[in-house]
């Protein structure tokens, strides 16, 4: 059996828009993919709301993507998939292209340290609008916040196709829901890991 890590923030966690729980693991994109991959894949969900990929977060480690990801790694893993950095772009960093290219290089790093045949996918998140700053994560993010997340796709795209890994632009397929402009409702949870399954069968 294969493993699969989904690592990742919010999104990946399965936060809720509007009300801040967390969706089961029948709504869920990583929850539909360890059913829809079961028995020849276990698939390990790591997501953690407010996680940053590329900068310290201050409020614990948990929170800082490479800081974490370690705890969650091994040699066995086979698959790895990134889908974070959207949070990189709030306000309280002062994150550019620079820092968001060695950010995601370092995780790319971390992880092929414990298995260097490990595949893995850059999932870039959709990118933030106007909406966010009149909403409830407004605190969070600014009109820089917007312009940060709208390059995330060009540098996952780039350091995809530096290190030959799979790369998946979520701003293709799903937007946001409205209720809070961050976060997916639950039809873009199910595109999501539609989406994953069918690459992941034809790729693994």
């Amino acid at each position: 059996m294969k493993k699969i890590l989904c690592f990742g923030d919010s999104n990946t966690f399965g936060f809720i828009p509007g009300s801040g729980k967390r969706y089961d693991e029948k709504t869920r994109w990583t929850g539909i993919l360890k059913q829809n991959l079961h028995p020849d894949f276990n698939v390990i969900e790591a997501g953690c709301n407010n996680r940053t990929g590329f900068v310290l977060n201050p409020e614990n480690e948990e929170l800082t993507g490479f800081l974490a990801l370690p705890k969650y790694m091994s040699n066995d893993i086979d698959v790895l998939i990134l889908a974070l950095g959207i949070n990189d772009t709030q306000l309280f960093y002062s994150t550019d292209e620079e820092i968001i290219t060695q950010g995601i290089e370092k995780l790319i790093g971390i992880a092929k340290n414990f298995n260097p045949n490990i595949k893995i996918m850059l999932v870039s998140p959709s990118c933030l609008d106007e909406n966010v700053l009149n909403g409830f994560f407004s605190f969070q993010f600014n009109k820089n916040s917007i312009e940060k997340s709208k390059k995330l796709a060009d540098i996952y795209k780039q350091a995809a196709e530096k290190y030959k890994l799979e790369y998946l632009n979520l701003d293709e397929y799903v937007k946001v829901s409205k209720k809070d402009d961050l976060h997916y409702e639950e039809k873009e949870h199910a595109v999501i890991a539609q989406i994953l399954t069918e690459r992941i069968l034809r790729e693994y």
